[in-house]
């Protein structure tokens, strides 16, 4: 069953781009008519299309998106007379317009600029956090590294003075050995 539709969206819809997000919503849909803005600074929206598809569309344009906010529509139906083919924006004068159509471009630029300035500050934050993170990594490389040449001194250390027993108790075994040998020729009679 088609059914047709007058809306009136009141709230901040002028000079956001409202009108555009209508008529790509319409068209989405495959509803047909237009959308203007009125003197008042309310938009019209008048609309064709399947019962179905209206009711979706009519519930999807009260939004507040971005710099969108409808804060009332009302609504008025009439018998569809099958007078459109597409779903087209009305356009006022060209002084209108370029007003309109520079004002929500400004809005969106200033918005962008801001996330942009925000991501900066984030990357910032995270590149400081990072470079942090890369401090204490290298502290925690050099501790590890002084530890290995305090371990290798200490092992050094400890080598040079086995070294040592060892040497003090061969040269005293060497003696033993010696004392020995000779004690035995003496018996032998080899001396």
């Amino acid at each position: 069953m088609m059914k047709r539709a007058i809306l009136i969206s009141k709230g901040k819809v002028q000079k956001v781009g409202y009108r555009d997000f209508v008529q790509d919503y319409a068209r989405e849909l495959g509803i047909t008519g237009y959308v203007e803005n009125l003197e008042d600074g309310n938009v019209k929206v008048v609309c064709e299309g399947k019962e179905v598809e209206i009711n979706e569309f009519i519930r999807s344009i009260k939004v507040k998106k971005d710099f969108i906010d409808v804060v009332e529509t009302s609504v008025e139906y009439e018998e569809p007379t099958g007078e459109f083919k597409v779903f087209k924006i009305k356009y006022g004068d060209v002084p209108e317009e370029l007003g309109d159509r520079l004002g929500a471009a400004l809005l969106y630029l200033g918005a962008t600029n801001q996330k942009i300035d925000a991501g900066r500050e984030e990357n910032k934050q995270g590149f400081g956090m990072l470079a942090g993170k890369m401090d204490m990594m290298l502290e925690k490389q050099d501790d590890t590294i002084a530890a290995i040449e305090r371990s290798k001194d200490e092992i050094v250390t400890e080598i040079r003075s086995l070294r040592e027993d060892l040497r003090s108790y061969m040269e005293e075994k060497f003696a033993r050995i010696e004392h020995e040998i000779e004690g035995i020729k003496a018996k032998i009679g080899m001396v």
